[in-house]
This record gives C-alpha cells, sequence and structure tokens, in this order.
C-alpha cells in the first residue's frame, strides 16, 4: 500500500491563472526529480469549492484570499501557506482594433466609457474591477457601457476575440496567449490591483512531505524564470 501511494502522482489544483505556470514548472519538476505531478486548472471558484468539499487533492493553488478561506475552514494546512506569486490586472481588445490609452486612471474610465461592452472574470481581478466600475457609476444607467462576466473557468480574452466584448479586464497571464485580442497593458499604478497567488497542502494530502516538497521547489528561485514568461512577478 505505501508503495502503491508513493508511486501515485502528487495532484495539484489550481485556479486558471496559475495554469500555465504550472504546467511548465511540474514538467521541470519532474525532470529533475523523477516526481509525478498533475495539474487540474479551473476557475477558482470551482478550485475552492472542490477542496471545500474534501475532493483528494494533495497541493492547492489560489489567490491568497482564497487560501485563508480555505484554513478558516480547516481544508489546508496553513502552517504550508507559501506565497508563490504576485499578479497584475492587463486590458485586452479585439486584434486590429485601436488600442486604448492606459496613461493612468482617468484614460482607463474614458476608453471603458467609450466601448459598448466591457468584460470581466469571476477570480478577484473581476471582483477588483467591477467595484472599481461601480466607482465610475459604470452599470447604473442606459449610458454607460454593458458589463458582461465571463463563466468560470471561460478566459474573459475569449469574449474580446469573438467581439461580445470591446475590452476586456483579468489578469495578465491569462491574457497574455490568447488569439484573437492585443493585450494594451497592465492597468496604471494608480487603479492597478495586484493579487498574491500561494500554496499549501491540503488536508486530503497523503504524501505531505512529497507535497511540501514540490511548494519549496514552487517557490524557489528555481522558478522565477517560468513566473517572469506567464507575465508575474515571484512573491
Amino acid at each position: 500500500m505505501v508503495g502503491a501511494e508513493a508511486s501515485r502522482p502528487l495532484t495539484v489544483v489550481s485556479s486558471m491563472a496559475t495554469r500555465q505556470m504550472l504546467a511548465d514548472l511540474v514538467d521541470v519538476y519532474r525532470r529533475e526529480t523523477g516526481e509525478q505531478a498533475e495539474v487540474q486548472s479551473m476557475g477558482g471558484v470551482d478550485a475552492a469549492q472542490r477542496v471545500l468539499e474534501g475532493q483528494p487533492y494533495d497541493v492547492v493553488v489560489l489567490a491568497a484570499d482564497a487560501i485563508v478561506r480555505l484554513a478558516v475552514a480547516g481544508r489546508i494546512d496553513p502552517r504550508s501557506r507559501v506565497d508563490l506569486v504576485r499578479s497584475g490586472i492587463a486590458v485586452a481588445v479585439r486584434a486590429g482594433a485601436t488600442v486604448p490609452a492606459l496613461g493612468n486612471g482617468a484614460a482607463v474610465r474614458r476608453a471603458v466609457m467609450s466601448a459598448r461592452s466591457v468584460g470581466y472574470s469571476t477570480g478577484p481581478s473581476g471582483a477588483y474591477v467591477l467595484k472599481l466600475f461601480e466607482g465610475w457609476g459604470i452599470g447604473a444607467g442606459a449610458s454607460t457601457p454593458r458589463v458582461v462576466q465571463a463563466p468560470p473557468g471561460v478566459p474573459v480574452g475569449s469574449l474580446v476575440a469573438s467581439g461580445e466584448v470591446d475590452i476586456g479586464f483579468q489578469q495578465l497571464s491569462e491574457l497574455m496567449h490568447m488569439d484573437g485580442i492585443t493585450v494594451a497593458g497592465l492597468l496604471p499604478p494608480d487603479i492597478q490591483s495586484t493579487t498574491v497567488f500561494s500554496a499549501a497542502i491540503c488536508c486530503t494530502a497523503q504524501r505531505q512531505d512529497s507535497a511540501r516538497a514540490l511548494i519549496a521547489f514552487l517557490a524557489s528561485p528555481a522558478a522565477n524564470d517560468a513566473k517572469l514568461r506567464q507575465g508575474m512577478e515571484p512573491a
């Protein structure tokens, strides 16, 4: 039984924001250590719900506030939490469209107000952007643009590429590899919001030492290049 358990791949559940970063890093980790790890990425709300339900994952990687909620619920070991990356919000338009100026918050507001429709996500970037829009009075009247939330696990960039929305807001890591869009840039510093993504060991983990070793690798300097390639900064 112990041998069979040791040969089982480690299971990692994450939000879509860290999907490509984790895919790259677990591949490197496998080559360097021989340890197999499988990553399941989905909308962050769904990922957190699966951990809350006690589904058998070894490691969870989510926004830091979601990790805190899982700790309060007794679903992860709070002592195992390690911050991995910081991620900023970017803006995208359809490929070929005029790229808006994003020099400051006022410029971003003008770009939003001139759009027919605006997209945002179900993740932490979406919650922040929606609050930003509310502060600008968007969504309160017929003269404001239509605000569209992408379904869980669906990239906002796909709504932009299809023309469903004129402009979209999401983590840079989720926009930068999408076809059919142009990333106009990050939100300017005066309205930027940075999300920290953290890893932790799930209480359902059967191989806690192996899970801890994987998290240590994900947080190590050896992982920095992969993080930067995906538009994130090491935490």
